[in-house]
C-alpha cells in the first residue's frame, strides 16, 4: 500500500514540476492580454498657466486648465481587424479634452491607436490616426508591455506625430508600489493646428493661410508598475508657441500654452487602487503559480521518498506477538 502511495505522489510531483514552467513561459504569454472593451478616465490639471486669448491673439494667465483624457475601447472595430491580422488586437478610441478656467471649451485632439492585446505594439490598419490624419505608429503609447524591464523603449508623442527614446530613470516607491520611473524629451517640433478650436470661424486651415505656425515641446514624465505595464502617475512640462506670419501682429511669437499638467489626486488615489488589484492577477501566473507548484512538487517528491523508504524496511512484530525463537547451538 505505501509503495503505491508512493508511485502516486511522485507522479504529482512531476505533474506540478512540469506545469510551473509550462504557467509562466507558454500560459502567461498567451493568457495575459489587455481587454478589447476597456474604458478609462484621467483628468489632469495645469495650475498657474499660461493660454492665448484667441480673440485677442494674447498669452493671459489661468489660475487652472483641466484635461479630460479617455481611452474607449472599440470591440466592433478590434473584432475586425483581428480578421486580417490574425492576432488579438485592441482598439483604443482616445480623446485629449482641454476646458479653461470657466469650464469652456478650449481644445481637442481625438485620436485612434491600435496594438496588438499581449506585446502592446503598434498593429497598423485603417483608422489609424491622431485628430484625423492618417499617422503610422511606431513605438508604444499609454501604456508599457506587462513586466516592464529596466531599459528605454520607443514612445509615440500624438501632439508631435513622432516616436522618440522614452528613458529608465531608475526604480522608486509610489504610494505603497514598487514602480520605475520614465522620462522623454520632445524637443521644439513644428506641429498642425488643432482641427477644433474654440473661436467660430477660426480654423486650422486658415490659421495656417495668416503663416502663423504652432509649435510644441514637453519634458514627460511617468512612473510604471513593472507588472502590469501601467501608468500610475504621469506629468508633462508641456508648452506651445504660434511663431511668425501676419496673424501676431507683427509680434515674433505668442505663447498658446504653457504649464505642468500633472494628474489630478482623485485620479491617483482610484488608478494605484485598480492597478494594486490587476497587478495581484499577472503575479498568480508569473509568481505565485509557479513558484508555489515548484514547492508543492519538492514536498510531494520528498513525502513520496520517504513512504519508499518505509516501504522497504523489514516489517516489526505487532504488540503482543511473541517473536520466533531462534535456534541455540552448544
Amino acid at each position: 500500500m505505501r509503495r503505491k502511495a508512493s508511485l502516486i505522489l511522485l507522479a504529482l510531483a512531476v505533474c506540478c514540476a512540469a506545469l510551473s514552467p509550462l504557467l509562466r513561459w507558454y500560459a502567461f504569454p498567451r493568457l495575459a492580454k489587455v481587454p478589447p472593451g476597456q474604458y478609462q478616465t484621467m483628468v489632469l490639471e495645469a495650475k498657474d498657466a499660461t493660454l492665448i486669448d484667441y480673440g485677442t491673439m494674447r498669452a493671459r494667465k489661468v489660475p487652472r486648465l483641466t484635461v479630460v483624457q479617455t481611452l474607449k475601447g472599440n470591440v466592433e472595430a478590434s473584432e475586425q481587424i483581428e480578421k486580417s491580422a490574425g492576432r488579438d488586437v485592441v482598439v483604443w478610441d482616445g480623446l485629449s479634452y482641454i476646458v479653461g478656467p470657466d469650464g469652456k471649451f478650449v481644445s481637442q485632439i481625438p485620436e485612434r491607436y491600435i496594438f496588438d492585446a499581449h506585446s502592446q505594439e503598434p498593429v497598423h490598419a485603417t483608422g489609424e490616426s491622431v485628430d484625423g490624419d492618417r499617422v503610422s505608429r511606431e513605438g508604444i503609447e499609454f501604456k508599457w508591455p506587462f513586466l516592464t524591464e529596466k531599459r528605454d523603449y520607443e514612445y509615440f508623442d500624438a501632439r508631435a506625430r513622432t516616436t522618440r527614446p522614452i528613458h529608465y530613470r531608475g526604480t522608486e516607491t509610489f504610494r505603497g508600489l514598487r514602480v520605475y520611473r520614465f522620462e522623454q524629451t520632445v524637443p521644439w517640433t513644428r506641429v498642425p493646428f488643432p482641427k477644433k478650436l474654440p473661436v467660430a470661424g477660426i480654423t486650422s486651415a486658415s490659421l495656417a493661410e495668416t503663416g502663423t505656425r504652432m509649435w510644441y515641446t514637453t519634458v514627460r514624465t511617468f512612473l510604471v508598475d513593472p507588472t502590469t505595464g501601467a501608468p500610475v502617475y504621469g506629468e508633462e512640462k508641456h508648452k506651445e508657441e504660434m511663431r511668425g506670419g501676419t496673424l501676431l501682429g507683427g509680434k515674433e511669437k505668442v505663447t498658446a500654452f504653457a504649464g505642468d499638467v500633472r494628474m489630478r489626486a482623485d485620479f491617483i488615489a482610484s488608478t494605484v487602487d485598480q492597478v494594486t488589484s490587476q497587478r495581484i492577477l499577472v503575479l498568480l501566473l508569473t509568481s505565485y503559480l509557479p513558484w508555489g507548484l515548484l514547492v508543492l512538487g519538492a514536498l510531494l517528491l520528498a513525502l513520496a521518498l520517504w513512504l519508499e523508504a518505509r516501504a522497504r524496511r523489514p516489517a516489526e512484530p505487532a504488540r503482543g506477538e511473541a517473536a520466533e525463537p531462534r535456534p541455540v547451538t552448544a
